[in-house]
């Protein structure tokens, strides 16, 4: 039995999905999940798979913020591209930083076309799960500011504009429910 037959076992007999289901998803695209969730995907499988399982990668993050986090975190500050050992090594350097970069441009338009609202329920999502302090979290974000980082390079200067300014609203409110001191003797 190869690997992928018993894989798609494995998932359909944990109750993951049926066992035709599986067959199918894996036949047309090459993707699958193990039964451990991970997604796999068999050596030399079309660039639209492997956008595909890196797709179904990223919905293990739980929010779309996290997400375009994740992929930032994937860019070389020095050079603009992105890297991911695991999927250059199934479709080469540039169709990788080519499926990362697009990932980030979508991830990246999602945030902005949700409403305030939204956003804010991401963001403090986001920070319930980061170890420490809410409070020093806080300030850490308002001083330090590690999202300017998370810009797509291909982003318009208003789009820029308009997560910074998002973001600096929503971390304006927390830092008055938290009762964290203004940078700004004015305020």
């Amino acid at each position: 039995m190869t690997r992928k037959k018993y894989a798609i076992q494995n998932v359909a007999q944990a109750g993951t999905i049926s066992t035709e289901t599986m067959q199918q998803r894996a036949r047309r695209s090459g993707v699958f999940r193990s039964q451990t969730g991970v997604v796999q995907f068999e050596p030399g499988i079309p660039m639209e798979a492997a956008a595909k399982a890196w797709e179904m990668a990223l919905e293990r993050i739980p929010t779309v913020f996290g997400r375009i986090r994740h992929v930032a975190s994937l860019r070389d500050a020095n050079t603009g591209l992105y890297h991911h050992a695991g999927l250059a090594q199934r479709v080469g350097d540039e169709a990788a930083d080519g499926i990362l970069r697009k990932s980030h441009i979508t991830l990246f338009a999602q945030w902005l076309c949700f409403n305030l609202s939204t956003q804010r329920e991401e963001v403090q999502q986001y920070f319930s799960g980061i170890d420490g302090n809410q409070r020093s979290i806080i300030v850490s974000w308002l001083t330090i500011e590690p999202y300017a980082a998370w810009v797509p390079a291909e982003s318009r200067d208003v789009e820029r504009e308009l997560f910074y300014s998002d973001l600096g609203v929503i971390l304006e409110t927390f830092r008055a429910e938290h009762g964290v001191p203004s940078r700004d003797p004015d305020l």
